[in-house]
């Protein structure tokens, strides 16, 4: 209640602007107090009374140790004193995040009404709300660069491949046309990789990229980028040439060949004159891989920031050279793999980008690497496998992969005719299934193939449909699931393990981080 007593009259006015939602004080021409209701007095913790001054009052809000004032107290003070009859809305910040809006409105005596209204809710929403806007707009930005980026990084394979098709259309040696279907293969190769890999990359923000880590050796991996960018460095008049290692070293292939190709494209980009050199180092605790130019090098200032989104250099805003994605690409997927990158540059004289990698082990590699190759020759010589697969084109591909390596193929379209294959004698060892058939599903194939066969044995499922609830579902079913199109080295080292070291079988390894290499 107010301080001095009122007319009887005005009772009713009073204890309907006690019971008003908002703080209310209400002022006289002389600029003193007169009425403050009770929903200021519980909302608002300033010691105000009836009949002090507006100046005082606006003394103790300016001292009051919560408020924060936007301006300096005393040019604050003055400001709002000098207000005083006028209309104005604003709001009353405080360290405890309660946010006030405080409304003047003049009276028609000279006096004034002064409302005040607890908006903080409000305003943390509209806060959160344009944060939202700014972290959309931004990431809407960031999209459309990366996009572009992408579109880059796709035509650099594309543009070698039809040059290898205008020459091999031409070329009448059969080595030398061997040589460019080859390297057509590895161009394709290369740009279904950068698809998958460009989508991995885009999921990084997100969390979803998890990394599958296997061992393998470099060589084919430098033969892959030597590949990639040699026309390229050749257009330029630079030398690019590949020190080929013959380590094996124990990281995510696909991430890391991303890495690589971005160290020698900024490589190539950045020098004029010279060349590039990409080789390794052995180090204790692993294989450092450097990319080496004669470019022309980073300032000392810039070489904290090149990692940076979006950084670009005084020279390439200016040449509008690149989007800056690359590097901060690698710095990322260096991260997620946990690999130290390291950067030395010397202006004028070129830089050194290099990645380290935990050593691999031999055995455990990629059953295509040259270097291991004769390992499991001949080991699935005679080996009957049973193919279920209702693809025409695919049946047949697949099992002319499959006889190439020696094995006793028995392709079936649908379960009932792999069943016959079976009740005429045939006594598989392992069984290859596509995971939507026309009428069945693929796991259910399995199952009654082995109720037929009458024991265990050892399946696997190829599907094109690499959603999280199907690979679940084959998960359930406790198989091995490989992503179309199949990767016959992938399949080569599934098939050894399913065949003779089963225990090294992990159904719950994700198979849609895997590679996509060398489809059939």
């Amino acid at each position: 209640m107010n301080d001095v007593p009122v007319p009887e009259h005005l009772g009713d006015i009073f204890a309907g602007l006690d019971a008003a939602p908002l703080g209310i004080l209400i002022w006289s021409a002389e600029q003193r107090l007169l009425y403050v209701n009770d929903r200021f007095r519980r909302s608002c913790d300033f010691p105000v009374t009836v009949g002090m001054g507006f100046d005082a009052f606006i003394d103790t809000i300016a001292h009051w140790p919560e408020c924060v004032l936007p301006t300096d107290r005393d040019a604050w003070q003055r400001e709002q004193t000098a207000s005083f009859g006028s209309e104005s809305s604003q709001d009353y910040l405080f360290a405890t995040g309660l946010v006030l809006n405080v409304t003047q409105t003049p009276t028609a005596n000279g006096g004034m009404t002064m409302s005040f209204a607890d908006v903080t809710a409000i305003k943390n929403n509209e806060r959160a709300l344009q944060l939202a806007k700014e972290t959309a707009e931004a990431t809407d930005e960031a999209k459309s660069r990366f996009l572009r980026a992408a579109n880059h990084d796709l035509r650099q394979p594309l543009a070698s491949l039809k040059i290898l098709i205008y020459n091999c259309i031409r070329e009448e040696d059969p080595e030398h046309r061997s040589d460019m279907l080859h390297a057509m293969g590895i161009a394709t190769s290369i740009m279904e990789d950068l698809l998958g890999a460009l989508l991995q990359i885009g999921q990084l923000d997100a969390g979803r990229v998890q990394p599958r880590i296997t061992s393998f050796q470099l060589s084919q991996l430098f033969e892959r980028l030597d590949v990639q960018f040699r026309h390229q460095a050749r257009e330029k008049g630079l030398r690019l040439a590949f020190v080929w290692p013959h380590g094996t070293v124990a990281t995510d292939r696909a991430l890391l060949e991303r890495i690589l190709s971005n160290f020698v494209a900024n490589a190539i980009r950045f020098t004029e004159v010279g060349g590039i050199v990409v080789g390794c180092r052995r180090e204790a605790n692993g294989l450092r891989i450097e990319v080496v130019d004669t470019g022309r090098g980073i300032r000392p200032e810039d070489r904290d920031r090149v990692f940076d989104e979006f950084f670009r250099s005084e020279e390439q805003r200016a040449q509008k050279s690149g989007l800056g994605l690359g590097l901060n690409i690698v710095k990322r997927l260096a991260g997620l793999l946990e690999l130290p990158i390291r950067l030395r540059s010397e202006v004028g004289r070129g830089s050194i980008f290099s990645v380290t990698v935990p050593m691999g082990n031999i055995w455990h590699s990629e059953a295509n690497e040259i270097e291991i190759s004769e390992t499991v020759a001949g080991e699935f010589v005679g080996t009957p496998v049973i193919l279920v697969e209702d693809d025409d084109i695919l049946r047949q591909t697949m099992t002319q992969l499959l006889r190439r390596w020696g094995i006793d193929v028995h392709a079936a379209a649908e379960e009932g005719e792999a069943i016959r294959l079976i009740e005429s004698g045939v006594s598989p060892r392992l069984i290859v299934a596509d995971y939507n058939l026309k009428t069945q599903m693929g796991v259910d194939v399995v199952d009654r193939l082995r109720k037929a066969i009458g024991a265990e044995v050892p399946a696997m499922i190829v599907t094109a449909d690499a959603e999280p609830r199907v690979i679940e579902s084959i998960r359930a079913a406790r198989l091995p699931v490989l992503i179309k199109p199949v990767s016959p080295p992938r399949l080569r080292v599934l098939m050894h393990n399913l065949l003779f070291e089963p225990s090294l079988v992990s159904v719950a390894e994700p198979p849609a981080s895997q590679s996509r290499r060398d489809a059939p």
